[in-house]
């Protein structure tokens, strides 16, 4: 017999709070009927603001993320036009094949897996791009398979200084409603993020906020990629309305409207520390036990996903083994060519700092069943007084404002 639960560490699908759970546990309904856009009208509203987004709008697609990498490309890019891209990881590298899969003339510009996009290789193409042939310009916000967050509006500066006009693109699947994410301010023109990381809920649900430009560049006279279910057109139709051309999944926009409520009565900027000071106590703990990050330094570091390279001789797929199997924990497997060298603690969502202990000490337990010489409890230790010393300044400095 198994008491307790399964602890959930991955850095995707999430925690879903109970609040949640209990708000989409209702009977189906007519997804036509007359009072379904006062529900659907506010999600609307509601996720721009989640993504800074004031001019723009935003789409939501019954599918993961990946369908709406699928949607930004389709709808705003011809086939034969020139992109660049990076690639650091697995997803940043999925993005790059379905670029090419669907026709993109494709510049992608490999880089050591633990860092990011690049912005001094990515200057010297926009600046040579005199022509203004790339017409996008793609960035993986946050690279979930190595723990690696990239600099935005970095991007933006470097696009701006040259004058250059292409459309940024950017995948935000692990990074918006967790990492601070600012459309409006950093010219962001497709961004993408699902519904079973930041935003609480399980998989299934996938976000596109555009921009004014975006939205001119998809009605524009060029020919875009065909295109039918992820279609612009079609969903503004019906969507001003406050529906759907097809049948949408009304349970889960009942759970988006406690989501979102959750994020805004915790306010997205203490959404956002939270998160960093969560993930800042996971890394504390993984030095603490002398283990490094994929991460090359702390300025690429993720706070959302840790991805912990394993000691020499240790199987980080028998790490996972082990904690699932023997402590009921789930946390993250290493990615193509990190298969079996790393295991991921994703530290996002509806979570808190005893529950980011538990993950350090499920990991500590996991590794020493390996055969890791570790010391145990360094970890939970480090963590520990890190979160202590973290919260006691937070209470110190709300007492201050008050």
């Amino acid at each position: 017999m198994k008491n307790g639960i399964t602890h959930l560490y991955i850095p995707g699908p999430t925690n879903v709070p109970d609040r949640v759970r209990r708000a989409m546990n209702v009977p189906m309904q007519d997804q036509r009927s007359p009072d379904m856009p006062d529900l659907t009208l506010g999600l609307f509203r509601d996720l721009k603001t989640a993504f800074r987004n004031g001019s723009g709008r935003v789409f939501m697609f019954p599918s993961s993320g990946t369908g709406t990498w699928e949607a930004a490309i389709q709808n705003t890019l011809s086939p034969g036009d020139k992109v660049l891209m990076a690639r650091f990881g697995q997803f940043s590298g999925l993005w790059v094949e379905m670029a090419k899969r669907l026709g993109l003339d494709v510049e992608a510009v490999e880089v050591e897996w633990g860092k990011g996009v690049p912005l001094d290789a990515y200057e010297r193409i926009i600046a040579a791009d005199a022509a203004h042939e790339i017409r996008g310009v793609f960035v993986t916000h946050n690279e979930t398979a190595t723990g690696v967050t990239s600099d935005i509006a970095g991007v933006r500066r470097l696009l701006d200084a040259h004058g250059h006009p292409a459309l940024l693109f950017v995948d935000g699947v692990s990074s918006i409603a967790s990492i601070d994410f600012r459309q409006d301010e950093w010219g962001v023109d497709l961004a993408v993020a699902g519904s079973q990381k930041g935003f609480m809920l399980p998989a299934g649900l996938s976000f596109l906020s555009v921009s004014e430009k975006a939205l001119a560049a998809n009605r524009d006279n060029r020919p875009k990629m065909a295109r039918s279910y992820f279609g612009f057109a079609e969903q503004i139709a019906m969507n001003d309305q406050g529906y759907f051309p097809y049948t949408p999944p009304t349970q889960f926009f009942h759970g988006l409207r406690v989501s979102l409520d959750m994020l805004f009565e915790e306010g997205l900027e203490n959404v956002f520390a939270r998160h960093h000071r969560l993930a800042e106590g996971v890394r504390r703990g993984i030095a603490g036990l002398g283990l490094k990050l994929v991460a090359a330094g702390p300025e690429w570091y993720s706070d959302t996903v840790s991805a912990i390279t394993v000691p020499e001789g240790v199987d980080a797929n028998q790490v996972l083994r082990i904690a699932y199997e023997r402590y009921r924990t789930s946390f993250g497997g290493g990615l193509a060519r990190l298969n079996g060298k790393v295991f991921r603690i994703g530290h996002l969502g509806d979570l808190n700092e005893v529950m980011c202990l538990g993950a350090l000490a499920a990991a500590e337990i996991a590794l020493c069943d390996a055969g890791a010489k570790i010391v145990p409890g360094a970890g939970v230790a480090a963590a520990n007084a890190y979160y202590r010393e973290a919260l006691a300044k937070q209470r110190d400095d709300g007492q201050a404002a008050a």
